[in-house]
């Protein structure tokens, strides 16, 4: 059986390190399942540098080496890739998630260190991809979901190079149910992740010693044109160019197709159950995109009957129980998860919190009518609104999500946002409108993405972070400097300080008192956009990443 070697990259390196990397957790457990010895390295726990990665990359003789993650790890996993074929140069090294899927034949391209990729749903096809090496064999473009390099040869059989070959579509399995539980006995639990259980969203959050977090879906129904879902929502197609080369696409403007996926009520309060008496959990934080969609195609059952398993098996929390206020002698299982303005209701809430629900992210986005349709996500200002009041009165923090940058950004829009936050009676420090690779937004305005970046699409991915600061702007109204002073002046209300640059950015741009402070054009249309702003010459304030 094979030897396997997970590496979690480096994310988030500003941070301590929180959340166990589910995707590899459930790997690793089906790999173990099936027979295969299996250990993980993980770089992002424990950042120890290269000395410390050449020990375990000399630990054994792997026949693999698997590693993964989101669009933002590629600068840690180009790092790995490179020490590892260096230091290993027989071993097979697959790359999967997100990074991967993303963008497959142009990682393929910035790593050459890399044998395989994994597309999409990688459940199915490592155990395929594990079952070819006990046999001997290397033919991975016969396995569905696979990217690998086909060695080319003359007339004279002598190599002449590769071409990348993209195997056929990997289908989404089915059953959620059928996979195992994660295998978080592989990771430094008490030496790292429980010491930072630690959420700012909540009182019972920060009190948190022992948190672990878990998906109990995969995807989301919404269209939301910044987000990305990657293959795991059925947003995932294979289209061939024209030379007949397959091509993987995602969601383009009026092309959309979901697939819901969920585990039942009962996977789920057996996987808390488990984890609570395993490792004495105080803390769950439901990683979904988005709890509402499932809650909603199930016609309303699904939470419901996740709290009241939860409940019957003793995970309440003894706080909400007794109806005293929490503190550190609390027992059971709080946790929290991901809401939407439109999808929720009152009664659902006050179902989730006696069950221990104790915070839900709200992605907000925009309080502005004119931003908000063109998001896709099917909120209002009055449903946002509604949500948070209706969240707050069941006992449940709501946690407001916001973004600024949207293409249709404009003075109006932040006024809009700074009323509602009068309203709510609460400040939200905004995210950076950012076209992650994957995301509608990404495909629409990528010529753009790349002239900011002087043509190097690999240079934008080195440069992305978590939205909280700049990279590629693609508001046609405003460049990166004004997005950054903008924010700032919001978070105090500046009112005036707006006021008075607005009437300056207006005269720059022959645009009169009165009339809708934009310049939007439609972003399809990319001869408009580069027209209407100038973004590559004053966009950027600092240079890209090297």
């Amino acid at each position: 059986m094979a030897k396997i070697l997970f590496i979690n990259p480096l994310v988030r390196e500003e941070d301590d390190p929180r959340h166990v990397p589910y995707g590899i957790a459930l790997l690793a457990a089906i790999a173990m399942r099936d027979g295969h010895q299996v250990q993980v390295y993980d770089e992002n726990a424990w950042r120890k540098g290269a000395d410390v990665r050449e020990q375990v990359l000399n630990a054994d003789h792997w026949d693999v080496i698997a590693l993964g993650g989101i669009t933002t790890a590629y600068g840690s996993i180009k790092t790995i890739v490179k020490h590892a074929r260096a230091t290993c140069p027989d071993t097979l090294i697959i790359l999967g998630g997100g990074v991967l899927t993303s963008l497959p034949r142009d990682m393929m391209d910035f790593l050459p260190e890399v044998d395989v990729g994994v597309i999409g749903e990688a459940f199915v096809t490592l155990p395929e991809i594990l079952s070819k090496i006990d046999a001997g064999q290397t033919d991975w473009e016969n396995i569905d979901g696979i990217i690998c390099r086909r060695t080319l040869a003359d007339e004279q059989n002598s190599d002449t190079g590769s071409e990348l070959v993209i195997s056929g579509q990997r289908t989404l399995i089915p059953d959620l149910d059928s996979l195992p539980y994660p295998a978080w006995d592989l990771f430094p639990l008490e030496e790292v992740y429980f010491p930072n259980s630690q959420v700012l969203f909540s009182e019972e959050g920060m009190l948190a010693q022992r948190r672990l977090d878990i998906n109990a879906s995969y995807g989301c129904s919404l269209i939301c044109r910044y987000c990305y879902h990657l293959g795991i929502a059925g947003d995932m197609k294979y289209e061939k160019d024209e030379n007949n080369n397959i091509q993987i696409e995602f969601d383009k403007p009026g092309n959309y197709s979901r697939t819901i996926r969920y585990h039942s009520p009962e996977y789920i309060v057996g996987l808390v159950k488990h984890a609570y008496e395993k490792y004495n959990l105080d803390f769950i934080g439901f990683l979904d995109e988005n709890l509402m969609t499932m809650d909603q195609y199930s016609k309303r059952t699904w939470l419901k009957e996740i709290c009241r398993l939860w409940i019957e098996n003793g995970m309440q929390p003894t706080c909400i129980h007794d109806g005293i206020e929490h503190d550190e002698n609390c027992t059971g299982v709080h946790w929290s998860g991901t809401s939407h303005a439109t999808l929720c209701n009152k009664e659902t809430l006050e179902v989730m919190r006696e069950a221990g629900c104790s915070h839900l992210i709200y992605g907000y986005e925009s309080f502005s009518p004119h931003v908000m349709k063109t998001i896709g996500k099917g909120a209002t200002p009055k449903t946002n609104m509604r949500s948070f009041f209706w969240t707050l009165e069941s006992g449940i923090r709501p946690i407001p999500n916001q973004i600024i940058g949207f293409p249709n950004e404009d003075f109006q829009a932040i006024y809009d946002n700074m009323a509602a936050w009068e309203k709510l009676g609460i400040v939200v420090k905004p995210f950076f409108a950012t076209p992650y690779p994957g995301s509608e937004w990404f495909t629409v305005y990528r010529d753009w993405i790349e002239e900011q970046y002087d043509g190097n699409l690999e240079k934008y991915i080195l440069d992305l972070g978590d939205a909280t600061r700049i990279t590629a702007v693609i508001s046609h109204n405003f460049n990166a400097v004004e997005l950054l002073g903008l924010r700032e002046l919001m978070m105090s209300f500046d009112y005036k300080r707006i006021g008075e640059y607005e009437q300056y950015w207006r005269n720059n741009h022959n645009i009169p008192e009165g009339e809708p402070s934009t310049i939007f054009k439609d972003p399809v249309d990319k001869s408009t956009v580069k027209k209407t702003t100038n973004i590559k010459l004053v966009g950027r304030i600092d240079t890209a990443a090297k």
